[in-house]
């Protein structure tokens, strides 16, 4: 059943509908999860997620105890616009959270869209990368949460979970507005911007499902989830551009590295030459990767995560 989270009638007649899709099961009343994503306009994946769960819940109604609610699109005019913030307002919406009653209508938006997924049991939000960087399936988590959520996370057929610093992660984000409030929200990064891939989506689909099995929210899942590594700050290595110019990989997305390994050059189409070997600063898993050529000093090329 599609239900409006918030309607805004906006200029020359038109509206700003977010809504989601409420699958509620037969067996009865239980648990609530909540799938989200959309709010960039450049990230793409979550949208077959959504796609495939509302499928298959469907289909799943008679096995669901409980109900699985699915918001595809906090920012649609952002995705139809292929536009990463709000269009017209030069805001990033996952800066605004939680929102407020007599702020702007961003900030109406928001408050209604903390309101509505406040109180469930689990809450998702589904994010991708940019569309320079390729990102493994992993979920971050900030170290103040890490005791509730990593339990929660390690069902989510995911190759990596990130414990982040709490320095590092912005109040006004989404999941830090729910966790506040003692919503337990995970945060999802996989693939890239402006792509679909649909490897990662069917992982994160059968994640979740799994995830619902442990919750009692339907019979046993019988398929095999992938055990993710759980890495800390400190454990991640980082590589960035010293030069300009095109970024050449040598090394796969995925691939255990070992330190000093090459994992790519920077390279002058002008002259021919190689201006700069980027090599791991330590052996690990290259979990993030650029996929977008052109760099300049400082530009992040990889992450591998210390194993």
């Amino acid at each position: 059943m599609v239900e409006d989270v918030v309607r805004l009638q906006l200029p020359v007649s038109e509206e700003l509908a977010i809504q989601k899709n409420v699958i509620q099961g037969e067996r009865g009343s239980g648990k609530r999860i909540c799938v989200i994503t959309g709010t960039h306009g450049d990230e793409l994946e979550g949208q077959y997620v959504a796609w495939q769960l509302g499928r298959i819940l469907t289909e799943k109604k008679g096995e669901l105890l409980g109900s699985v609610e699915i918001y595809p699109s906090l920012n649609p005019m952002g995705i139809s616009t292929i536009y990463r913030g709000l269009p017209g307002f030069d805001l990033d919406m996952n800066r605004i959270f939680p929102g407020s009653e007599g702020g702007s209508m961003y900030e109406y938006v928001a408050k209604k869209i903390v309101d509505d997924i406040q109180g469930a049991d689990l809450a998702v939000d589904i994010h991708a990368s940019n569309i320079f960087l390729r990102e493994l399936p992993q979920i971050r988590i900030n170290e103040l949460t890490a005791d509730k959520l990593v339990p929660m996370a390690s069902h989510m057929n995911m190759d990596l979970i990130w414990v982040h610093s709490a320095a590092t992660v912005l109040e006004s984000t989404l999941a830090w507005s729910l966790n506040s409030i003692g919503t337990p929200c995970l945060v999802v990064e996989m693939g890239v911007g402006m792509r679909l891939t649909k490897e990662y989506g069917d992982r994160l689909t059968r994640g979740i499902l799994a995830t619902m099995t442990k919750m009692g929210m339907l019979p046993e899942y019988k398929g095999t989830i992938h055990q993710p590594l759980i890495s800390h700050d400190g454990n991640v290595g980082y590589i960035n551009a010293n030069q300009s110019g095109i970024f050449m990989p040598e090394a796969k997305h995925g691939q255990y590295l070992k330190k000093g390994q090459l994992v790519g050059v920077i390279a002058d189409p002008l002259t021919g030459e190689v201006r700069e070997e980027l090599l791991s600063p330590n052996a690990g898993l290259l979990f993030t990767l650029r996929e977008y050529p052109v760099t300049l000093t400082g530009s992040l090329i990889a992450r591998v995560l210390e194993v």
